[in-house]
């Protein structure tokens, strides 16, 4: 759409003060005037701002409410998106670890079997002799 930036000006201007009528003459909250004013006076400020950046790579310093809002969802969605993202990868992690702590339990506890199988495999004996040369042995070794 080529439209020359001058009569889209005009259109504009023109728009603003339809609005201002409107506005002046309001009959309760959603007056039909006001809220017709309200949408040709965006669509002529989106078809000047459309012209001026055509013909002369130039915007305004405006953005429409209705155009504010959106982008302000926009950027609460794809806010909400990389948490999200964030959460799973935290949840991964988590999970990892927790797959991590219960390799290292269960290797812990096949070695506490390993160490009960063996005591119970290995009987004990006595010592050898009589009980007088252990008990000897035990009064050499402590004096």
């Amino acid at each position: 759409m080529t439209t020359d930036p001058r009569a889209a000006l005009d259109r504009l201007i023109a728009a603003l003060e339809a609005h201002l009528q409107a506005a002046g003459r309001r009959h309760g909250e959603a007056d039909p005037a006001v809220v017709a004013a309200y949408q040709t006076l965006a669509d002529a400020f989106e078809t000047y701002d459309e012209a001026l950046y055509t013909a002369y790579d130039e915007v305004t310093p405006f953005i429409l409410y209705d155009d504010a809002a959106d982008e302000e969802e926009d950027e609460e969605e794809e806010d909400e998106e990389e948490d999200d993202e964030e959460d799973e990868d935290d949840d991964e992690e988590f999970e990892d670890v927790e797959d991590l702590e219960e390799e290292i339990d269960e290797e812990s506890d096949e070695a506490d079997d390993l160490d009960l199988d063996e005591l119970e495999e290995e009987p004990r004996e006595p010592a050898a002799g009589n009980g007088s040369d252990g008990a000897a042995a035990a009064q050499g070794r402590s004096g």
